[in-house]
């Protein structure tokens, strides 16, 4: 998969910024070309907004409701979670092919 970090570091999930506040950050990185997606499978979110902002590279995204695409380069993608959602990110095939 690709490394996502949390801003606030030990902050996170905790009762002074969650489930109001949740940053992560994937710091810029080289990835070679390949025939296995890299990213982060079927996990689930409940409660909150998510907001995916791409700088480089591209995001595969996918959910439990049908609803799919890819988050290009400077594209930004808003979910609502809501009562609850599940859903995967991974580079998209074009991404993987290239690297």
């Amino acid at each position: 998969g690709f490394k996502v970090f949390p801003v606030f570091s030990n902050l996170a999930f905790t009762q002074e910024i969650s489930p109001f506040l949740m940053l992560d950050y994937a710091a810029p990185k080289e990835f070679s070309p390949s025939l296995r997606k890299k990213g982060v499978g079927m996990h689930p979110h409940r409660g909150f907004e998510t907001v995916t902002i791409a700088f480089q590279g591209e995001v595969e995204h996918g959910d439990n409701l049908g609803h799919s695409g890819v988050i290009k380069e400077g594209d930004v993608q808003w979910m609502t979670a809501a009562k609850g959602i599940i859903h995967e990110e991974f580079h998209s095939n074009e991404f993987s092919k290239k690297g």
